[in-house]
């Protein structure tokens, strides 16, 4: 028998319960008819125009997303403007869009432990738990199968996780000996300091910002101010090993009755990355 939207949301809201998100977000059904069978899901980070034109072309009658198309209130969906105008493409296509955001975070297993057995972390916790429940909450700790030094660690998480123009950046000295290891998919500068007391060796999120970061390896200078390194990764590739998690919830929930693909095109915003090979100031001119 084939699944309706109804039934499908109610297995992605047991892996993911809209309680969970934060009070800001915009969680569930964007768009859709909760009685029309779905057949097919695409699951992506991003909702935009890229996934979206996916989602006709598989014949997907199901859009699950990370990330909310309508985070800020809006008063209408015009299909002049550019969110109006995919909430229109995916009616017209019989698509609905459902978004697990804060929700995934925070579930167990979630965004992180998506991310943190990408990078082959064993013996997870959640790094910052839920007040209610010890074993949810955001960012996941672990251990690696083998200690490797900073440098190669870093190269690690590069192969682990889908490239980007953005590639991955390392804080920290190229030898020091990373064994226990804490990670955040999506923006994650606001744990810095719960990775701080967990006493880890790194720490891999996304968007770090430059004060924050520099602030937080000059608490190494001071006394018993050993600090994790750093390593920064783009916000969509921190977050797309989700996706077969979600993913796998559909096909758990409706064995060989709901077709479900991962999306593999880069939604992430960043096109062009480059290295200079010169100082950033030149001697002669100072």
């Amino acid at each position: 028998m084939t699944a309706s939207l109804a039934e499908v949301v109610a297995a992605l809201e047991a892996a993911y319960p809209p309680a969970l998100a934060e009070s800001w977000d915009a969680v569930g059904l964007v768009c859709g008819d909760p009685a029309e069978p779905v057949r097919r899901v695409l699951v992506c980070v991003d909702p935009v125009e890229s996934t979206v034109d996916e989602a006709v072309e598989v014949g997907a009658q199901l859009v699950l997303a990370h990330h909310p198309l309508l985070l800020r209130g809006v008063h209408g969906v015009p299909a002049d403007e550019p969110k109006g105008r995919l909430v229109h493409r995916l009616v017209r296509a019989g698509a609905a869009l459902y978004c697990a955001h804060t929700s995934a975070d925070v579930a167990n297993p979630g965004v992180s432990d998506a991310l943190a057995a990408a990078l082959g972390l064993r013996d997870t916790r959640p790094l910052s738990p839920h007040e209610t429940d010890r074993r949810l909450g955001v960012g996941r700790i672990g251990v690696l199968p083998r200690p490797r030094p900073f440098a190669e660690f870093v190269r690690h998480v590069a192969a682990a996780l889908p490239a980007t123009a953005w590639g991955v950046r390392g804080a920290g000295d190229p030898d020091r000996v990373i064994s226990t290891v804490a990670v955040c998919g999506g923006a994650g500068d606001s744990y810095l300091d719960a990775a701080r007391r967990a006493g880890v060796d790194a720490y891999v999120t996304a968007d770090l910002r430059h004060h924050p970061a520099g602030e937080h390896l000059a608490r190494a200078d001071v006394p018993g101010g050993r600090v994790p390194a750093l390593v920064d990764v783009a916000h969509w590739a921190s977050e797309w090993p989700w996706c077969e998690q979600a993913a796998g919830v559909i096909r758990s929930a409706f064995p060989g009755t709901v077709d479900v693909l991962v999306s593999t095109r880069r939604t992430d915003p960043w096109t062009v990355g480059a290295t200079a090979h010169q100082p950033a100031v030149d001697p002669a001119s100072s």
